[in-house]
């Protein structure tokens, strides 16, 4: 039997009795605590021996369950209890023996006595009870005495730890203007006590900072607001301490403290306000659409999305030409131009802005109007602006036949400013590579300047410009797309070079050969060809033409009986003519070969040679008629040669003076020693010229007179312009003409001019003197200008 005891371990707590629990344990089953456990082998193995010693051994239990007091500060080893077996005699035969849950290192065992000690401090909170297990042997055989058995521990709980929160510290929020009572957070501390001993773990909640505002539960630490109609505007931030205590909050327990950090979270109680009621801006009346004009602003002591503001125009004389908009990330309206602006149209505008909360909340509507409004007086600034064109696109046809000069569209442009500056207008270069055309530089008059081809560029995208004489930076544009309209100006044709065949056994009436053609116009009413044989060949015997009405024709055969060796090749021109107006017409030949053919009609062999030569010919005779040919085109090439390098004096009137033509230097030079000029009678009067023209005797002008061709009008109007560009065009097409900057053209000036002359080189027939002397200064190529001139020493008569 085993019996334990702790009667010392009472006596020390102050206990007047212990505790004992008798029970009976047969020979397999061991009884702990009221707890069933089958024996190891080992033991049925000691069990056996013991029945074989013993016939018959009754074993019985007095058994305690030992408690002891965590946190011991003694200095000796802690009396835990005592085991003792009622085979133990006192004589020391038995050895007590102890293992299990800190056996050896937390609690030891006395081996004779059976008494156990605690070693260790122990701590509840780390451990709360200690199973181990206990047995006795014989000292001297070392043989099990008693089954082993087990028994419990338990550490006895005192008010050691404080209260902790463990999830401190704490973050919460609540609105503003919550009512009384409102939930903010719940807070919860942990006491690490034995909660079913005593009151060591009874937590009470107490809030020590954050009063009159907030309120805690004891019992649950459920923060509430306690304050009505905190501000966030007023204070956002606050800080709550909370405490909570054990032992149920008496004096002596321990507390543990945490902070809760309470933000007030914004509502939209506060309506936006205008900090001022009136704006003044400005804008320059060249300001694009779209550009910001400036910013207004409606200040709101909310955040977030009840901060939010929309700003909008309510009012007033710029509906039409301003806009407003919000930036979401300011909050600010911007004014932007809605429309182009004119100082000169209206210089002053007046707008009434208004800022409101988009997001309302009911409950505080009696604290608007969430909205206000603000006036914003626009002033326009004058700039120079370039020339604008009216209308600002232009969009003309012409037919393709015009006449150079022709003027096709009037472009007009003109100052928007006050001061309204002249213009003067030019064409892009870049947009009319071609030079096609030509714009008056005072009357803006688009004039054709080259002759147009539909079928080359039919249509044309050039930009005229206009540009202010007072400020050239102030530049204006137009686009003028001009279509050029199609005229009947191209004859249809052949699109290839047609060679057919016909077999030497080909019947009358047999297709030798389809045809068609093209044209490179393109009339309205579609595009219809009339074939027909020319009229050289309209009465051949060979073959006919049948025109097929469909833009096609077949060429056929009028008899048999081809041979090669009679003709081998056949032209045949046929006449093509198309629908326009005028109707144009063109000739093209069709080559028929005779050839051999089989039954079937296939092709067997063709000869090549267009015309034999005689058989009388010999090669001799055909190589002395080329040599003669080549001499007779080296004789007319010499002849040629000569008369054009041949000089001969010119056809000169005497009361002309000599020192009115054009000079054409080959070298820098010449002077009056170069008499290789030309007459420019046409040149001076034009109007005579057409009537008596005198040319040179000795090589052909290289440049006809600039009013041959064109009609002559001597007054300022647009046949100027169309003479001028009508020569430009001429002398450009000229490969030997030289520069046209380099003519001068007196149509309207001279004698027959009514402004008379305004040359001076007639200053010689006058009375007046001048002095030529320094032509001496001027050194050898100016001396015969010098002693026509210039005064000599000793010779007081004429020059001539």
């Amino acid at each position: 039997m085993w019996t334990s005891s702790r009667m010392g371990s009472a006596k020390r707590l102050g206990c007047g009795t212990s505790i004992c629990l008798c029970s009976v344990m047969n020979l397999i089953t061991i009884v702990l605590s009221g707890s069933t456990r089958p024996p190891s082998s080992g033991q049925e193995d000691s069990l056996s021996d013991n029945l074989l010693l013993h016939q018959r051994m009754k074993r019985s239990w007095v058994w305690n369950q030992f408690f002891v007091l965590e946190e011991y500060t003694g200095t000796d080893p802690l009396y835990v209890g005592k085991l003792h077996s009622d085979m133990d005699r006192g004589d020391g035969s038995i050895k007590y023996i102890l293992s299990g849950e800190g056996a050896g290192v937390v609690f030891t065992i006395d081996d004779t006595t059976g008494d156990i000690h605690a070693i260790q401090r122990l701590d509840r909170e780390e451990r709360s009870q200690y199973t181990l297990r206990a047995q006795a042997l014989d000292r001297r055989t070392g043989r099990p005495m008693e089954p082993e058995s087990e028994f419990i521990i338990k550490i006895q709980d005192i008010n050691d730890n404080e209260p902790k929160f463990l999830d401190g510290p704490y973050v919460a929020s609540v609105p503003e203007m919550s009512p009384v009572g409102t939930s903010v957070i719940q807070v919860t501390a942990t006491d690490a006590d034995d909660p079913t001993y005593g009151n060591s773990a009874r937590v009470v909640y107490s809030i020590l900072q954050g009063q009159p505002y907030f309120s805690v539960d004891s019992r649950t630490g459920l923060i509430r607001t306690a304050l009505m109609n905190m501000d966030r505007e007023a204070k956002e931030y606050y800080e709550v301490i909370i405490q909570a205590k054990d032992m149920g909050g008496q004096l002596g327990g321990l507390a543990g403290t945490t902070t809760v950090n309470i933000t007030l979270s914004d509502v939209n109680d506060n309506p936006p306000r205008f900090p001022q009621k009136h704006y003044q801006m400005s804008v320059l009346e060249s300001a694009p659409v779209s550009s910001t004009v400036g910013r207004v602003f409606a200040k709101d002591l909310d955040e977030g999305i009840n901060a939010e503001m929309k700003y909008s125009l309510v009012d007033g004389d710029g509906l039409d030409a301003f806009d407003i908009m919000t930036d979401p990330n300011y909050q600010v309206g911007i004014i932007t131009v809605r429309k182009p602006l004119s100082f000169e149209t209206k210089k002053i505008y007046t707008l009434k802005v208004e800022g409101a909360n988009p997001h309302l909340e009911m409950r505080f509507l009696n604290l608007g109007p969430f909205r206000d409004t603000a006036t914003v007086h626009i002033s326009v600034e004058d700039v120079d602006e370039p020339p604008v064109f009216e209308p600002s696109f232009y969009f003309v046809e012409v037919p393709e036949d015009v006449d150079i000069g022709t003027t096709i569209q009037m472009i007009y442009a003109k100052d928007p400013d006050v001061t309204n500056n002249s213009i003067r207008y030019s064409i892009d270069r870049s947009s009319d590579p071609g030079r096609f055309f030509y714009v008056d530089i005072t009357t803006g008059a688009l004039m054709t300047a080259r002759p147009l081809d539909r079928e080359d560029v039919a249509w044309h995208n050039i930009t005229v410009l206009a540009v202010e004489m007072n400020n050239p930076s102030q530049v204006g544009s137009v686009t003028v797309t001009v279509r050029v309209l199609d005229v009947n100006d191209n004859a249809p044709e052949f699109p290839r070079f047609y060679e057919a065949f016909v077999c030497e056994n080909a019947k009358p009436g047999q297709l030798v050969q389809t045809v068609s053609a093209v044209d490179q116009d393109d009339p309205q009413e579609g595009q219809h060809f009339y074939y027909s044989l020319a009229p050289e060949a309209a009465h051949n015997p060979n073959f006919t033409l049948r025109d097929n009405q469909d833009n096609t024709a077949w060429i056929l055969t009028r008899r048999s009986g081809f041979r090669q060796h009679e003709q081998n090749t056949f032209y045949l021109p046929v006449l093509i003519a198309d629908n326009g107006r005028p109707m144009l017409s063109s000739t093209g030949t069709v080559t028929i070969r005779v050839c051999s053919c089989d039954d079937k009609g296939l092709l067997m062999s063709c000869n090549a040679e267009a015309y034999v030569l005689p058989v009388t010919l010999s090669r001799g005779a055909l190589i002395a008629i080329l040599a003669c040919i080549f001499v007779l085109l080296v004789l007319v090439l010499l002849i040629l040669s000569m008369r054009r390098h041949r000089k001969q004096p010119y056809v000169i009137n005497e009361d002309e003076n000599i020192h009115e033509n054009i000079v054409r230097y080959d070298d820098e030079g010449g002077g009056e020693e170069d008499t290789e000029a030309f007459d420019i009678a046409a040149l001076w009067n034009p109007r005579e010229a057409q009537v008596v023209m005198k040319s040179r005797q000795d090589m052909l002008p290289e440049i006809e007179s600039l009013s041959r061709y064109v009609p002559q009008v001597c007054t300022m109007d647009s046949s100027v312009h169309s003479y001028v560009l009508a020569k430009l065009y001429e002398a450009d097409m000229d490969l030997w003409a030289p520069p046209f900057d380099s003519l001068q053209t007196y149509m309207f000036e001279g004698n027959g001019s009514v402004a008379e002359s305004l040359s001076s080189l007639q200053s010689a027939t006058s009375d007046s003197e001048q002095n030529y002397d320094y032509l001496t200064d001027w050194g050898p190529r100016f001396k015969k200008l010098a002693e026509m001139y210039g005064a000599t020493e000793g010779n007081s008569g004429g020059l001539w």
